[in-house]
């Protein structure tokens, strides 16, 4: 069974690659391993080193702390607050939405986030 830390590494490296546009295959080659190793660490399956987690933060524009954020919050599993999902960032439509909303110029991002306000408080 996968511990909970190497589980919560994992997911965070596939969010974080996922958001970024970034293939597995495009991972493995730039820390120099295969795509499947990747998969395994994006499940939990098999345990990142140091060294390597230091190299997938690198490749990824990420300090090794990044994969590290939230795991009190996942340890504690807290139950959901309204219609949010516990585990947001791994939905994929939620990572496209996020995705495609930093695709837009700032200034029509920010125009969108401030309708997205007002029609929340409607609803």
């Amino acid at each position: 069974m996968a511990h909970l830390v190497d589980v919560h590494v994992g997911k965070r490296i596939r969010q974080r690659r996922w958001l970024i546009g970034m293939t597995q295959q495009k991972l493995a080659d730039m820390v120099g391993i295969k795509f499947q190793q990747i998969q395994k660490y994006e499940t939990g399956a098999n345990r990142v080193s140091a060294s390597r987690l230091w190299d997938i933060g690198e490749a990824m524009g990420v300090p090794v702390a990044f994969f590290f954020e939230g795991l009190k919050e996942d340890a504690s599993q807290e139950a959901p607050t309204g219609n949010v999902p516990t585990d947001m960032l791994s939905d994929k439509e939620a990572m496209e939405l996020v995705r495609t909303y930093y695709a837009i110029p700032e200034a029509q991002r920010r125009r969108l986030f401030e309708l997205a306000r007002v029609l929340t408080d409607v609803a």
